[in-house]
């Protein structure tokens, strides 16, 4: 939100600098963005007066000047202007000026064998103006010598706001100068919203033509104005909009920008001459075309309001006028419209049509509907003054769409929520200068909210009013008293166990990715996804159209384009969240990683090889490990999601409900869909899933060795081809838990000597005692009942 210093002192009497103003305005939450005083880049520029100016000796089109620039000395100037001539009163530039206009520094220099030290300027070369026919010709009491801008009244500062989505109020001069008011800078001047008497009934009528009470357009105010001349507009209104960087166009139209930027109140003209009978707010027809004021042709639906004659639509409601009934240097009829129309249908309109204007950026955010009859008037009596003519009575369709609101306030709150003390008087008086109406007396009172105010729908925000324009600055820094000597741990279990998947997954070589948390929708399927639910209503683009239920897809996807670009063996990892539906609990933190290619290098023992399911087994179980998952009783299941080669994938978990984690080689089809070579092997964890220990311990406990040597068994056992190992070991972990330690497996056999369909898997079995040396007796006790577990448990035998 753009605007002069002297412009808001057309609503604000304060005799306040414009940097009293800059800083006041980010007090009360107005930040400034710029504060910028266009008399600064002007101030080489200085009145002068041509002495003389004769024809260039060697060219046709240059003449020869002297130029008196007030100092007591002449200086030549070499001039290309049509206008240059004797006695003239014009702008000078001398040298080492710089030209805004042109961008260059001004050097001494030589035309055609003539002297040239300086430049006389146009508008254009001061970018006050596209006139660039001739230079500036200033009247002849102009005082030589003195300052340009200082004549011109160019040196008023433009000060540059930053206004909140949620303060429509701040997108006009005369709201930001009641802030300012509010705030004890000066005295806001009362608005100059006189009905103008209406001399004549409006030929042209208005309506609104919607099915039912909600109303994309519930008021629209007209009136008719006859007799007018719509040449430029007076210079002071021509100043206020090149300040802010809008081009004059004629009086008629730079009235509506006016009102826009100096009310936060858009209008439109229409030439009353093209208009076709009377006018009328609806809504579009499908397929219906308009010619926009900026030349281009829109295609409208039925979702888009516009306002029309009896011919077709003549404007885009809330965004832009059409160029049909737009008005001219010839217009000498005009329909003046003020109406209030539907903030989210105006933006939705905006959005679809890809047209923004200063109209469409103040309607979606909510222009005040009170005030489109006081703004009528406003512009009714500046097009009389500037154009001439008279106006009709006015005309009203509809009423505003004001709803009373009212909010009871305890005084006492704004010290219990915002930690300043004021004064309840002062309260009272900030919010009135604010435009509020407060009734009542003592700690409890009731306030109105002005019809500007749409963004205040409780106490709190009156608080929060009350405080800004008292000073925030004011609110005593307190220091919180330290309820503890020594920190407790802050983060959540879940927060810490995704930074130390992370690093986990980084000690064992994995390099962490960030990919899309949405997906195409075939590779959302190919995961599990591509449900109707996980569908986004808005993405950022169509590729990107689902959530995505699994990471491996996004990594898999960065394993692929590494590999064009000469990845051979890489390993990917990533913590985040997956999806499995659209509710809270079905947004699980996962830590998923890949691998693909060869593991171990030249320089190790071990020969390079390919990845295989056991390395993604082993990731898994690490990271488990390191997340505090109880890794000595998980089972691991043959068996696992679709996207997994069938028979190369597993599950890890606390029985067959809580599954901690699938590990596998990603199937052939998937890599294929998503054209990555494999083979490529996968694991995900679902960290949710891990159970959380009872008890949270703020640090490890001590390392607990026992002092006595451990003693190590061999057991072979011959089982059916379909036992698993893991059953071996769990059954002989649970004969003697108290004294075993540790088990492995060491040794899988099959051969003729055992039989068909029957195998033989050897174990390491470790004992380790705490309180004595184990005796040959005792150990000879925990192996038998080490064998009698394992027998029982999977029908096999100890072989012998």
């Amino acid at each position: 939100m753009k605007f002069t210093v002297s412009w808001l002192k057309d609503f604000l009497d304060t005799d306040a600098s414009a940097e009293e103003i800059a800083d006041k305005l980010t007090m009360i939450g107005l930040e400034l963005e710029s504060l910028s005083n266009p008399a600064e880049a002007l101030s080489p520029f200085v009145i002068a007066k041509v002495l003389e100016a004769r024809q260039h000796p060697n060219a046709d089109r240059l003449r020869v000047c002297m130029v008196d620039p007030g100092t007591g000395e002449t200086v030549q100037v070499v001039c290309g202007a049509p206008n240059a001539r004797t006695g003239m009163i014009g702008v000078f530039a001398p040298v080492g000026s710089f030209v805004p206009g042109t961008g260059i520094e001004l050097k001494a220099g030589n035309l055609r064998g003539e002297a040239s030290n300086g430049m006389l300027v146009s508008e254009r070369e001061l970018l006050l103006s596209d006139d660039h026919e001739g230079i500036i010709d200033l009247p002849a009491d102009a005082p030589v010598g003195t300052s340009y801008a200082a004549w011109a009244g160019l040196d008023d500062p433009v000060i540059d706001v930053a206004v909140t989505p949620n303060r429509p109020d701040a997108l006009g001069v005369y709201g930001v100068a009641r802030d300012l008011a509010a705030a004890g800078l000066g005295t806001l001047k009362p608005l100059a919203d006189a009905p103008v008497e209406g001399t004549f009934k409006s030929p042209i009528g208005v309506s609104l033509a919607f099915d039912g009470d909600d109303s994309p357009c519930p008021l629209f105010v007209g009136r008719y104005i006859r007799g007018v001349t719509n040449g430029p507009s007076p210079a002071w209104m021509q100043k206020r909009l090149r300040a802010i960087g809008l081009r004059p166009i004629s009086a008629l139209v730079d009235v509506t920008n006016y009102m826009t930027h100096a009310y936060g109140r858009p209008l439109h003209v229409f030439d009353a001459a093209k208009v076709k009978g009377n006018i009328s707010a609806r809504l579009a027809r499908p397929g219906e075309t308009i010619e926009a004021l900026d030349g281009r042709t829109y295609t409208l639906d039925e979702t888009m309001t516009v306002i029309a004659d009896e011919a077709a639509p003549e404007a885009i409601a809330g965004v832009m006028g059409g160029e049909a009934s737009g008005v001219t240097a010839e217009t000498t009829e005009v329909f003046l419209e003020s109406a209030w129309f539907d903030p989210v249908r105006t933006a939705a309109t905006g959005r679809k049509l890809n047209l923004n204007s200063d109209a469409r950026y103040r309607f979606e955010r909510g222009v005040d509907p009170a005030f489109a009859e006081p703004g009528a008037e406003i512009a009714t009596r500046i097009i009389l003054d500037m154009c001439g003519g008279e106006a009709s009575e006015i005309l009203l369709a509809g009423k505003p769409p004001i709803r009373e609101k009212t909010i009871g306030l305890r005084l006492s709150r704004v010290e219990s929520l915002a930690g300043v003390r004021i004064d309840p008087q002062r309260q009272v008086d900030i919010l009135e200068a604010l435009g509020f109406a407060v009734a009542g007396a003592g700690d409890d009172v009731v306030v109105s909210v002005p019809s500007w105010r749409p963004d205040v729908s409780g106490e709190a925000d009156l608080v929060e009013e009350i405080v800004r324009i008292h000073g925030l600055e004011k609110i005593e820094h307190v220091i919180l008293p330290r309820l503890e000597a020594v920190t407790t741990p802050k983060l959540s279990v879940r927060q810490r166990r995704r930074f130390r998947a992370a690093r986990a997954l980084a000690s064992r070589g994995f390099n962490e990715a960030v990919t899309w948390s949405f997906l195409p929708s075939d590779q959302a399927a190919l995961f599990g996804g591509g449900e109707t639910r996980l569908k986004l209503d808005n993405p950022i683009s169509t590729e990107l159209s689902d959530m995505r239920p699994s990471l491996l897809a996004g990594l898999v996807a960065a394993a692929g384009r590494n590999a064009d670009r000469g990845a051979e063996s890489q390993a990917i990892s990533e913590v985040g969240q997956v999806y499995l539906g659209d509710g809270p609990e079905e947004e699980r933190l996962h830590a998923s990683g890949i691998r693909q290619g060869m593991t171990g290098s030249r320089s190790s023992l071990a020969a390079p090889r390919a990845v295989d399911v056991f390395d993604a087994k082993a990731d898994a179980l690490a990271v488990l490990e390191a997340l505090g998952a109880p890794v000595d009783k998980v089972q691991v299941m043959a068996d696992g999601p679709s996207w997994y080669h069938p028979g190369r994938v597993g599950t890890i978990g606390l029985g067959p409900k809580n599954r901690l984690a699938t590990f596998g080689e990603v199937h052939p089809r998937v890599l294929e869909a998503l054209d990555v070579a494999g083979p490529l092997v996968a694991f995900e964890i679902d960290i949710d899933a891990i159970p959380v220990p009872k008890a949270q311990r703020a640090a490890r406990g001590a390392l607990n060795t026992s002092d006595y040597q451990p003693v190590r068994r061999d057991f072979a056992f011959v089982v059916e081809e379909d036992v698993a190992a893991e059953k071996i070991v769990r059954a002989a972990r649970g004969a003697e838990k108290n004294l075993i330690s540790q088990i492995g497996v060491f040794d899988v056999f099959r051969g003729a000597s055992i039989g068909e369909g029957r195998k033989s898997i050897a174990i390491e079995v470790t004992m380790t005692p705490d309180d004595r040396t184990l005796t040959e007796a005792e150990i000879e006790a925990v192996s038998s009942r080490i064998v009698a577990a394992v027998e029982k448990a999977t029908g096999g035998s100890l072989r012998r």
